[in-house]
């Protein structure tokens, strides 16, 4: 997926990259700052819920995974490009891509849009982190199924 900047639509193109979960969302008022417009904040928010999804899609619900493995996933990184503004009562979309998985390392990409028009694109990095904090190799299975996510 990619961008036309000089229209502002989602253009589709085949890459080795795949759109690994979507949700839909609908803005409520509580999302929106007086003017009807989504507060820039709130991105973050409904890039989480793409993300738990995710997580969920695999077949790991994260708090079971907490539990079994006593790991977590943390955001380390978190890019964001602004491109038009959600409204009040729109229906958007959050598209997560898994771009890389590499030892403690899961890389990804968010769009959100609304009618094929790119609102928002983020670049996320998270560490799989022990229960002291500190990074820990993702575990085999988790790893599996993340990456059969990408190939």
């Amino acid at each position: 997926m990619r961008i036309n900047l000089l229209s502002n639509k989602v253009e589709y193109i085949p890459a080795r990259r795949q759109i690994s979960e979507s949700i839909f969302v609908r803005v409520y008022y509580e999302d929106t700052d007086a003017g009807g417009i989504v507060y820039y904040a709130n991105y973050l928010r409904f890039a989480e819920r793409g993300r738990t999804e995710l997580i969920r899609s695999i077949g790991e619900l994260q708090l079971n995974t907490e539990i079994q493995d006593k790991i977590n996933f943390v955001v380390q990184k978190c890019n964001v490009d602004y491109y038009k503004p959600a409204r009040l009562n729109d229906l958007i979309e959050v598209k997560t891509e898994i771009s890389l998985v590499r030892g403690s390392v899961i890389e990804m990409f968010q769009y959100i849009v609304t009618e094929e028009v790119m609102l928002v694109k983020m670049f996320v990095k998270l560490v799989c982190i022990n229960l002291a904090g500190k990074p820990v190799r993702i575990p085999k299975y988790l790893q599996k199924n993340f990456l059969n996510l990408i190939n």
